[in-house]
């Protein structure tokens, strides 16, 4: 069992931002493993909005398509959101965007393979 990791920082904005790929272009990772993102949203305040997103092929020939998401809105407690675990391997990213704001977030891809 291997413990691998992805780290970054970056100015959200408007533009959806790969996680795995560290740009705005959505990355077709085939690491398999179990997959747990934390993000630091320390950045957070009144009126910003920011967009979590995973994407997954159900089968590796398949479309990549978004398999999990979640939107937080202003500031947040405890300032670290954690999402659940994931099992991904056909072709994964995990993305965010902020809807209103720009939003200075660090974080940290976490797998298991």
């Amino acid at each position: 069992m291997a413990i691998g990791q992805i780290t970054g920082t970056h100015a959200i904005d408007t533009t959806e931002w790969s996680l795995g790929s560290d740009s705005s272009s959505i990355a077709v990772l085939t690491t398999q493993g179990t997959l747990q993102a934390w993000l630091d949203i320390s950045d957070m305040v009144t009126g910003d909005e920011l967009q979590i997103r995973v994407y997954e092929k159900v089968r590796s020939a398949d479309t990549q398509r978004i398999a999990w998401q979640s939107n937080l809105i202003g500031p947040q407690s405890p300032p670290i959101f954690v999402f659940p675990a994931l099992i991904l391997m056909n072709g994964w990213d995990v993305t965010l965007d902020a809807i209103a704001g720009t939003i200075t977030v660090t974080w940290s891809l976490r797998t298991v393979s």
